[in-house]
C-alpha cells in the first residue's frame, strides 16, 4: 500500500526530507520508512571530503520526520500545526552509512500529552542499527 499521502504531512522541502518512502504505517502508533543516500546531498561534500558519510544528526532528524508522519496520521487526534522537533534524548550513534546505502527508519509513539508527542526510533543500514534516539515533537 503506498503512503504518498501521509508523506505530505512533512513540512520539509525536498532538500531536507530524509524519508522518501513509507513501507509500514500503523496510524498514530508506529511506522517504517526508507531513505536512499544518493551521494548528491550537498552537505556530503563537506562531511567528509573524499570520504562522505551520513551525519548522525541527520539520522536523528529522520527519526523525527517519521515520528511526525506517525503522529499526524493518528485518527484519535487532530493534526498538529507547526510541528517541530523540540528535544532529543538518549541519542546514540553507533555506526555510519555511505552514499549508495539505504537507511531503514523505524519509529513509534511512546506517549502524547496535549500538543507534545514523544517518539522513539532507530535507523539501520544493512540490517544493523546505527542510530537510536527518543525525540519530542510539539505543535499547535
Amino acid at each position: 500500500m503506498p503512503y504518498d499521502q501521509e508523506l505530505l504531512a512533512l513540512p520539509h522541502g525536498p532538500g531536507f526530507r530524509f524519508l522518501e518512502k513509507l513501507s509500514e504505517l500503523e496510524p498514530g502508533v508506529s511506522g517504517t520508512g526508507t531513505y536512499t543516500i544518493t551521494g548528491e546531498e550537498p552537505f556530503l561534500e563537506g562531511h567528509f571530503p573524499g570520504n562522505p558519510m551520513w551525519p548522525g544528526v541527520i539520522m536523528i532528524e529522520a527519526i523525527a520526520q517519521l515520528g511526525g508522519v506517525i503522529a499526524q496520521s493518528d485518527p484519535a487526534h487532530p493534526a498538529l500545526g507547526d510541528m517541530r522537533l523540540t528535544s532529543v534524548k538518549n541519542a546514540k550513534i553507533t555506526g555510519t552509512a555511505f552514499p549508495g546505502g539505504t537507511l531503514t527508519i523505524r519509529a513509534s509513539v511512546e506517549g502524547r500529552m496535549g500538543t507534545l508527542v514523544q517518539i522513539k526510533g532507530t535507523v539501520s543500514a544493512d540490517d544493523m542499527v546505527i542510530a537510536q534516539a527518543s525525540v519530542m515533537l510539539s505543535g499547535k
